[in-house]
């Protein structure tokens, strides 16, 4: 028998204080999402009225080290200042890996809830891994259909350490796999900017680095919820995995006010998405994407970013060379800690980049 929750503050017991998870809510057995997960009719993105786009080939970085160099590199740079996000192919993480990454998600969601309730954040003895449930659940209105695993790098014997045992090799694999990708795609783009590069210039963007395995359980009123809601990433760079079943969307910028399309899931590729820090180093060059995660009522699926961004102390702005080029600095100068805190504060709630725009005075 499903169970009932006589007020919000029970349903949160169930879901954050005791670590059931959403995943615990949907194998209750209810029929129908509580109240507390129906979104506003503007929050949500209706499939059925999404635009036909037609979606870009993914990108072949194998090439950017053959003859077709140059032409990987405007496609590439096309799709950062167009659309914010792109996926690409032979990207050097092997497929066998990413399929053990995936496997190894679902495996630690469906463990007893025993085994997870030690990494909750009022709990967990360590401040490198986090299991919860959502994006804030105690402070906001409306709760997102999803549980999350989040490693944070610290170093190899940290994760060795710290992180869950069912995830932490294989985990700690991709990230340091990954990562070279990642600082690959960033170096070709700074490149393009003008950008100097020193070996220590896209190693200082990308010094922070996050692996998260995301669960949306089946969800019985899909076009009532959401997985996660409309944003764009506060980071640099993320580098996305999604399984078979898909549900990443997206909004691309037109004359008016853009519209959402679904990114498809193709095998072997993985997502890059621009995050807010890469547009404020660009001067707006490069587009951060707005995108969120929709739900479904067929089947649970797993997705796994790997977001990279600067440390927390550090000060980004728009990257001198770039200012000298364009005339004028469009963004100030912030430390990335204050920018985070400010995002973090209004939740998933579209972009909030003007928060560092520069103000005239």
């Amino acid at each position: 028998m499903a169970p009932s929750f006589s007020d919000r503050r029970s349903l949160l017991n169930f879901i954050v204080q005791e670590g059931n998870g959403i995943k615990g809510l949907a194998d209750s057995g209810i029929s129908k999402v509580p109240d507390e997960f129906v979104q506003p009719s503007y929050a949500r993105i209706n499939k059925l009225e999404m635009k036909r786009h037609h979606i870009p080939p993914p990108i072949d970085l194998y090439q950017l080290d053959g003859p077709n160099h140059d032409q990987i590199v405007e496609v590439l740079t096309e799709a950062a200042e167009n659309v914010g996000f792109f996926q690409v192919v032979n990207h050097g993480v092997p497929t066998q890996l990413l399929e053990r990454l995936k496997d190894t998600a679902h495996q630690f969601f469906n463990q007893p809830t025993e085994k997870k309730v030690i990494y909750l954040e009022e709990v967990r003895s360590n401040p490198f891994v986090e299991y919860g449930s959502s994006f804030a659940p105690e402070k906001k209105e409306v709760i997102e259909w999803k549980d999350h695993l989040k490693m944070t790098y610290g170093g190899d014997a940290e994760a060795l350490k710290y992180w869950p045992e069912e995830c932490k090799e294989v985990a700690l694999d991709y990230v340091k796999t990954a990562t070279k990708t990642v600082k690959r795609i960033l170096e070709v783009l700074l490149i393009k900017l003008g950008v100097t590069l020193y070996d220590e210039t896209a190693d200082a963007y990308i010094a922070s680095k996050t692996v998260t395995m995301n669960l949306y359980p089946k969800c019985p009123n899909p076009e009532l919820t959401v997985g996660i809601g409309r944003h764009s990433d506060i980071g640099t760079l993320t580098l996305l995995l999604q399984d078979e079943v898909g549900g990443l969307l997206a909004k691309v910028e037109d004359e008016k006010e853009g519209h959402w399309i679904e990114i498809p899931p193709i095998p072997g590729a993985l997502i890059i998405i621009i995050g807010d820090a890469l547009q404020i180093l660009s001067n707006g060059r490069h587009k951060s994407a707005e995108h969120g995660v929709g739900t479904t009522n067929t089947q649970s699926r797993v997705s796994i970013p790997l977001f990279v961004r600067p440390q927390l102390t550090d000060r980004i702005g728009p990257l001198h060379q770039v200012v000298e080029r364009d005339g004028v600095a469009n963004y100030r100068q912030v430390l990335f800690d204050e920018y985070m805190k400010n995002k973090f504060e209004h939740g998933h709630v579209a972009k909030t980049i003007d928060f560092a725009k520069m103000t005239v005075t």
